[in-house]
């Protein structure tokens, strides 16, 4: 199947070989800044998805090709459709390229096939892995949360099936953190690498104008599954400042469950962003992350972080290095943490370089060596 569209089949600036880019779909987030950063490695390439805003299609210089999922109704209930997006991937027509890189987490640009097929996971599929139980519960959809229950329960032992299949069929895999490289080996049985998602660690600048009595800070989309109620419940309790920027479909919940300690900024632009960094005393994260883009920005802007002790927080916090852990995913959990916190004691110089390692430049050449070597 191949999709319409008026585009040339490029050959990649980077090699003689003709690399294809397949991506679940371009609507915002961690996972569509590592496909822009795949598109400056290869700018000639085109990107298969199965959505696209008019957005991203500007970011990555209209390279985009798209079929009948970007169409209405198809757009409007992509998420309720991953056994037709499965079913989309597998038929596309890549037999042309001689690379495919797809990236994919909670979706199903792994199901591509062609001559060679490097897969950049970011998670096996949530919904329908390791996090099945917690979607059940609480699937994010709003009102339609109790037709997703419905359609996890109808459709879960295929989408699973099918999934480890496709898992099968990919050439080699990359991993964005060593926590996701452990769901891989234990969902699919597959060996993979780890290669830490790009961030542009070079815009935040670290400060020197913190104080004592500074906000703590967190900084993202307010979904359920980000914890975020988890913080402004902590600083409640105790008190303290807590700057919340971003929104989501939880940004009314968490208002409401808010006091007079914690202030909503919505979203800011990026220099808005920069000058509240600037002014934190630290980052708190109570997310269970695959990677986590944001507290690497921290980290960046000489901000130590609070984590939950699991997921891809374990591959950038040092425990009195780059910041602190606490152990449970609970308000008392992170209230013990905040009542000790002590942000003199972490080194701003030690902070950013770490963040450093985790810099577009350094995603460039891993990248870019793996896909030699392979």
């Amino acid at each position: 199947m191949k999709p319409t569209s008026n585009f040339q089949l490029p050959t990649s600036n980077n090699s003689n070989q003709k690399v294809a880019i397949v991506h679940d779909w371009l609507y915002g987030g961690g996972a569509e800044k590592v496909v822009e950063q795949l598109h400056t490695l290869y700018p000639d390439s085109p990107i298969y998805t199965s959505y696209c805003t008019d957005e991203w299609r500007k970011r990555l210089d209209n390279k985009v090709v798209t079929g009948y999922l970007q169409n209405w109704p198809f757009s409007r209930l992509r998420k309720f459709l991953p056994l037709l997006r499965q079913w989309w991937f597998a038929r596309l027509d890549l037999s042309d390229y001689d690379l495919i890189i797809s990236s994919t987490g909670n979706g199903e640009a792994k199901f591509a096939r062609g001559k060679k097929h490097i897969c950049y996971c970011h998670s096996p599929p949530h919904f329908y892995w390791r996090k099945y139980g917690s979607y059940l519960r609480n699937p994010g959809f709003g009102a339609f949360d109790w037709l997703a229950r419905i359609g996890l329960k109808l459709f879960v032992k295929p989408l699973r099936k099918r999934d480890y299949q496709a898992a099968q069929q990919v050439d080699a895999f990359i991993a964005n953190s060593t926590h996701i490289q452990a769901d891989i080996k234990k969902f699919y049985n597959r060996e993979s690498v780890v290669i830490h998602p790009p961030v542009p660690v070079d815009d935040f600048k670290a400060s020197s104008s913190r104080k004592p009595d500074s906000p703590f800070i967190y900084w993202g989309r307010h979904v359920p599954d980000k914890r975020i109620d988890i913080a402004i419940a902590a600083c409640n309790e105790l008190q303290f400042p807590l700057v919340v920027v971003g929104d989501g479909v939880e940004t009314p919940v968490l208002k409401n469950m808010a006091g007079p300690t914690i202030t909503f900024t919505g979203r800011v632009s990026d220099e808005k962003l920069h000058q509240l960094a600037s002014s934190a005393k630290a980052f708190i994260f109570p997310s269970e992350e695959d990677f986590g883009i944001a507290p690497v920005e921290a980290l960046a802007a000489g901000l130590p972080i609070i984590a939950y002790k699991s997921g891809g927080a374990l591959d950038y916090v040092a425990e009195g290095k780059t910041g602190v852990f606490f152990d449970k995913q609970t308000a008392d959990s992170l209230m013990k943490v905040l009542q000790d916190f002590n942000a003199s004691i972490f080194n701003t110089s030690e902070l950013k370089t770490t963040a450093e390692k985790f810099s577009v430049q350094n995603f460039h050449k891993k990248m870019s060596d793996f896909t030699a070597s392979v």
